[in-house]
């Protein structure tokens, strides 16, 4: 279907939603709200990361209203976010107490807790289900019972313990940071900012920049110290109550990357960190924030600069999928005015190069003044 000029304004536009509103909803037999939920939950954890709001319902309204577009999901979610009150500030989620659903480590084959495959895809064929998925696994009595969420140490507390990785980089005061939710992002950003700015960030904008230092365009060479999904509690302190108590949890997946450092002046050769935490079950999109958390402490360990990945002002600029879509796609909207004005320019500009040379306007040059071009 081709673009025409359009009339009726408003009636327009009334008569495009009631359109879309027909394909979505077709012959009345589409998903419901409880079939999104439970058959999408990759797609929903991903609306709710970028979209910054841990509500699985609410995401999956978003995505069927979005007829599964991901981005325009994550956006209604945002948008719908920044209409809510906020009652009270959690406490810092801790990652240690998390109740372990999955927790692989690819640089320890034994360690304390063992692996814990949890609920992946990453060990089969990746072959298309001509069935439509409804055939389900059913385990063998070989297969090993499976298992139930724990509380597991940490896999690379044991470089730790031996001083061969670096301790947590912690910030320069106590303050609680800037909350990019209400505060623009200002440079320089502090690591605690451009943690904020990756944890709600594209997934592809992520992915294609981690894959970018692994082709040279970063100068790292990481491993998986740990990579963990599971439930964490979510925690309180109303100051009426005076003591803290948990309200729920939510599923988060945690990736620690550890990357070989050569030492500097003041800090001795050992593995450094790279960081990534994500709402849901996301395991690409943790390990993609922490190859390019690590990525951008270049300078800050006196690493050589200069890749795209190790630019926070790039990266943290541009990862954002809302600005991203409302950059992009402000494109469609009418812009007459503007384009009359560059076309009429333009004319100009043929118009004087095919008129002969003695009939081109003449321009005086004026003493001191720069040469023309």
């Amino acid at each position: 279907m081709a673009f025409v000029a359009t009339k009726g304004g408003e009636e327009a536009i009334a008569a495009a939603h009631a359109w879309r509103a027909d394909r979505r909803h077709g012959d009345g037999q589409g998903c419901t709200l409880k079939q999104a939920t439970t058959s999408f939950g990759r797609a929903i954890d991903r609306v709710m990361a970028e979209g910054a709001l841990y509500d699985p319902d609410l995401a999956a309204r978003a995505l069927l209203q979005a007829e599964g577009d991901l981005v325009e999901a994550a956006f209604l979610l945002r948008s719908f976010r920044a209409t809510r009150p906020r009652l009270v500030d959690s406490l810092p989620v801790e990652t240690g107490n998390m109740r372990v659903q999955r927790r692989v480590s690819a640089i320890f084959k034994d360690l304390p807790g063992g692996q814990r495959l949890g609920p992946t895809t990453d060990y089969s064929h990746r072959l298309f289900e001509t069935d439509g998925g409804d055939q389900r696994f059913e385990p063998t009595l070989t297969d090993p019972p499976a298992e139930t969420p724990c509380r597991i140490p940490g896999a690379i507390r044991i470089l730790g313990e031996e001083a061969l990785l670096e301790g947590v980089p912690l910030p320069h005061d106590a303050d609680l940071p800037p909350d990019l939710s209400t505060t623009p992002l200002r440079f320089p950003a502090e690591r605690r900012v451009r943690l904020q700015a990756l944890a709600r960030g594209d997934e592809g904008f992520l992915l294609s920049l981690a894959y970018s230092t692994q082709r040279g365009y970063g100068n790292t060479h990481p491993f998986v110290g740990e990579l963990r999904m599971g439930e964490v509690p979510v925690t309180i302190a109303p100051p009426e109550l005076g003591f803290e108590i948990d309200i729920g949890s939510i599923v988060v997946t945690e990736c620690q990357m550890v990357n070989q450092f050569n030492g500097s002046k003041v800090a001795p050769p050992q593995f450094t960190r790279g960081y990534g935490l994500s709402i849901g079950h996301a395991d690409r999109r943790a390990m993609s924030m922490a190859l390019v958390e690590r990525a951008l402490r270049a300078e800050e360990l006196g690493e050589s600069t200069g890749n795209p990945a190790q630019d926070p002002e790039f990266v943290l600029s541009h990862c954002d999928s809302i600005q991203a879509t409302g950059f992009v796609e402000h494109l469609k909207l009418p812009h007459y005015v503007d384009f009359q004005s560059e076309l009429e320019i333009v004319r100009a500009i043929r118009a004087e190069a095919t008129m002969p040379t003695q009939h081109r306007p003449t321009q005086h040059r004026q003493e001191g003044d720069d040469d023309l071009v």
